[in-house]
């Protein structure tokens, strides 16, 4: 069995570094602030994407994205939580499958807090925005990871938190598991998948148990 893990919302709680860091960014572009809300809604798109539905130009937004991750590498260890149950979760998981991750964060930042945590070595594959043309909802990402793995004979598992999530796993042919620690709530899910459960721990236990 293969399993892969979205990052923000799944198996971390970034909020504080994410919002901090926009709002840094607006400071320092000079620009009217967005509301934590609406920062909020869109966490798990790529941030040239949120930047845009936040109002930046098309020929502003790689700047704020530059000056975004100046400061979310600062403060990303500081202000990053695990969230509960996600260590014995992958813990967990390791035992009876293959681990990788596919985030739309950033993969250098992504394997600097997987390190930190000291999670890192459970995971064979990390994709980030950076190793992808087309990230979530895209197949891209999670094919990128299979690829990497080399093996697609085994069964295939994506948990997020996201709609996102949910429908790059459909669009690559996995399954597909949402779970409700991270932004988006039971109703989105539910119009995208059948399988939900509160906490990645909870989504491993079900795959631990469809396995024996």
């Amino acid at each position: 069995m293969i399993i892969l893990f979205d990052l923000d919302g799944t198996i971390i709680d970034s909020t504080e570094a994410i919002l901090e860091s926009f709002h840094h960014t607006f400071d320092i572009h000079q620009v009217i602030h967005a509301s934590d809300e609406n920062i909020k809604a869109l966490i798990g798109y790529p941030l040239d994407v949120m930047f845009e539905r936040l109002g930046v130009s098309e020929s502003q937004k790689w700047d704020f994205v530059a000056t975004y991750k100046e400061h979310y590498r600062k403060i990303s260890t500081q202000k990053t939580l695990l969230l509960d149950y996600a260590r014995e979760a992958i813990e967990k998981a390791s035992e009876f499958a293959i681990l990788g991750i596919v985030t739309t964060k950033t993969a250098e930042y992504s394997t600097i807090l997987m390190e930190y945590f000291e999670l890192m070595h459970y995971f064979k594959v990390l994709i980030g925005r950076e190793d992808v043309v087309n990230p979530k909802p895209h197949a891209e990402p999670i094919l990128k990871a299979i690829e990497i793995l080399g093996d697609t004979t085994k069964d295939i598992w994506m948990i997020g938190d996201t709609k996102l999530d949910i429908i790059c796993a459909e669009n690559a042919g996995v399954n597909s598991i949402g779970v409700l620690s991270g932004y988006d709530d039971y109703e989105t899910l539910k119009k995208h998948t059948n399988m939900i459960f509160n906490d990645v721990l909870e989504a491993v236990n079900f795959l631990k148990n469809r396995k024996i």
